[in-house]
């Protein structure tokens, strides 16, 4: 019993009039106790809601765990990119240390080598591009052999 309805327990009516007002309030309460009753045995409407519920966090996880594998992917691809960028920047170095040492040796060469060699010199230093090509390839060689010795190390 609720405290509404223990209150009337053994308490005569003063009156028809007191009497109705009782009834009327005991059939209130015995409807409300009803209507709690009718929802716990309701097994099928209570699954149906936890389902639904369930399926609501099974979707909110979803879209929690997409957001996190692509904040994942953008940062290997930011950190691919920036390795990318790394290994170029390794490689035009280098590549420009072997222009500078090609050149210099070129010149050292061209002083004090014989003719024909200071003529094919002269050659590589008015038409630089081939030996640019050339120290580049060496240069993307010596980076990509440090890449893979930085790899092996870590």
């Amino acid at each position: 019993m609720t405290d509404k309805a223990a209150e009337g327990v053994g308490q005569g009516a003063k009156g028809p009039d007191e009497l109705r007002r009782q009834i009327a309030e005991t059939r209130e309460q015995l409807g409300d106790t009803v209507e709690e009753l009718a929802g716990k045995a309701d097994v099928k409407g209570r699954a149906r809601v936890r389902a639904a519920e369930l399926r609501d966090r099974a979707g909110a996880m979803t879209v929690q765990l997409r957001s996190t594998a692509a904040q994942a992917g953008h940062a290997v691809q930011d950190r691919a990119q920036q390795a990318g960028h790394a290994v170029h920047d390794k490689a035009a170095q280098a590549g420009h240390t072997v222009q500078d040492r090609a050149t210099r040796a070129g010149q050292a060469v061209e002083h004090g080598a014989p003719p024909p060699v200071r003529t094919v010199v002269r050659a590589g230093l008015r038409h630089p591009g081939p030996v640019l090509v050339a120290g580049a390839a060496v240069g993307a060689v010596v980076a990509v052999a440090a890449v893979r010795r930085h790899r092996r190390r870590h």
